[in-house]
């Protein structure tokens, strides 16, 4: 990856939002910015190259806007793990709380290979409270989920001892809010 890129420079901070005391880390500061943006592309290629990852699923919305680049990089499908209602046909739900409250997320489990290897990546990892329902949805649909990843890590909140022993990357961490 060559020369270290501040990407923290690219990161929008907003403070009070989506409630008051939160500071909240927007990632869609990056990608008005095909520099900051292609970092996080070419660094995912570059971590996952020579790691067996048969698929990426992606968690709604922010994680498709990563993943889908990432997929034609790789040559792999792109799963989409999306909020309740908006998938058609067949699905599997899962019921999760979040930092703030409760939600459902779906996903079609005809589109998980079975028995291989997925990637599972959001935008940024809090409580890893979605991204744990995600991989309970991706195992139940037969996948096997072997790596997640984010763009931004809040280890503050502890996601990595509520998503236990998996492999976590981040390309950036906040160690408080």
């Amino acid at each position: 990856m060559g020369e270290k890129f501040d990407l923290d420079a690219y990161i929008r901070k907003v403070p009070d939002f989506p409630k008051p005391g939160v500071l909240f880390y927007d990632i869609t500061s990056i990608l008005i910015h095909p520099e900051a943006f292609g970092y996080c592309v070419d660094s995912m290629a570059e971590i996952y190259k020579d790691r067996r990852i048969d698929a990426v699923a992606a968690i709604e919305a922010r994680g498709f806007l990563f993943a889908a680049p990432f997929a034609v990089r790789m040559g792999i499908p792109l799963i989409l793990i999306r909020k309740k209602g908006k998938l058609p046909g067949r699905k599997l739900t899962k019921i999760y709380d979040l930092e703030y409250a409760r939600a459902e997320i779906e996903i079609h489990p005809d589109d998980v290979p079975q028995g291989k290897n997925v990637l599972l990546l959001d935008d940024l990892i809090a409580t890893g409270g979605t991204l744990g329902a995600a991989r309970e949805l991706i195992s139940a649909s037969g996948g096997n989920v072997t790596n997640i990843f984010g763009v931004v890590g809040l280890p503050f909140l502890n996601f990595r001892k509520a998503l236990g022993d998996i492999d976590i990357q981040t390309l950036i961490e906040y160690d408080s809010e």
